[in-house]
């Protein structure tokens, strides 16, 4: 395993090597100082794991849209490269666009409901701040879902998080695990029949998304993950039952 591999065609690498435990095997989520060994002349040798016998991140030879597509069927191994052994800081922006999608989705719905047509409102954005009350309130939910989250694994797993670090890694790997928002979109603009169980399939995904990003962080089992997911959408939910008292429409 690791074979030689020329530079041509690998895309854009991660350093091949850093301090001890800087990233971390793909297969069993041991500590690694190095993914790979360039030999100069565009060749390059696969690490192999100490623990597990197996290359380190195998990943980093494949083509990023094979990458894409084994994230998008939640492999352990796809996101521990892309948490671990890669620099990715599209987080915040990420998470702000699947914000203002939900926020977009919210909107429309609302306009739907509404009886008021006249042109006057059209010219001059007179709902352009239901937009915009729609985004904060999607901003509020996702922060009391991240909130419910940390307070659980906090709880059950206090040794999990006993750094500032640990906490700012998991947080990126919830936003990048938000990912699957964006397919809210498309599934409005093709508005069908079948749209609110599509919108249902996405909302499953997106939290069986969420898990396997907590379970690859902490190397956890599955369980405490839905049960950390289950209290943050009981914190969720609460914020919109406020916001229902509050007489807002969400």
């Amino acid at each position: 395993g690791g074979g030689v591999e020329t530079l041509t065609g690998l895309g854009v690498l991660p350093r091949p090597m850093a301090a001890l435990g800087a990233y971390r095997c793909i297969e069993c989520n041991g500590e690694a100082t190095e993914l790979y060994r360039d030999y100069q002349r565009g060749v390059l040798r696969l690490s192999i794991c100490k623990s597990c016998q197996k290359p380190v991140d195998k990943y980093i030879e494949y083509d990023p849209v094979i990458i894409l597509i084994n994230a998008v069927l939640c492999k352990a191994q796809a996101y521990r490269h892309i948490l671990f052994n890669t620099k990715i800081n599209i987080h915040g922006k990420l998470c702000i666009f699947c914000l203002l999608c939900e926020a977009y989705l919210r909107w429309l719905q609302l306009q739907d409901s509404s009886q008021n047509i006249d042109p006057d409102d059209l010219i001059r954005y007179a709902k352009e701040w239901d937009f915009y009350r729609m985004f904060g309130i999607a901003s509020l939910e996702q922060t009391s879902f991240f909130i419910g989250i940390f307070i659980t694994l906090w709880w059950m797993t206090p040794e999990m998080l006993k750094r500032k670090s640990d906490f700012i890694l998991l947080l990126k790997a919830l936003l990048l695990s938000t990912y699957g928002k964006l397919l809210l979109i498309p599934a409005v603009i093709w508005e069908h029949d079948y749209t609110p169980l599509c919108l249902a399939f996405i909302k499953v995904f997106v939290l069986i998304s969420n898990s396997q990003a907590i379970r690859v962080t902490l190397n956890l089992n599955r369980i405490l993950p839905w049960f950390a997911i289950f209290f943050g959408l009981i914190l969720e939910n609460g914020v919109v039952f406020l916001f229902q008292k509050m007489g807002w429409d969400v």
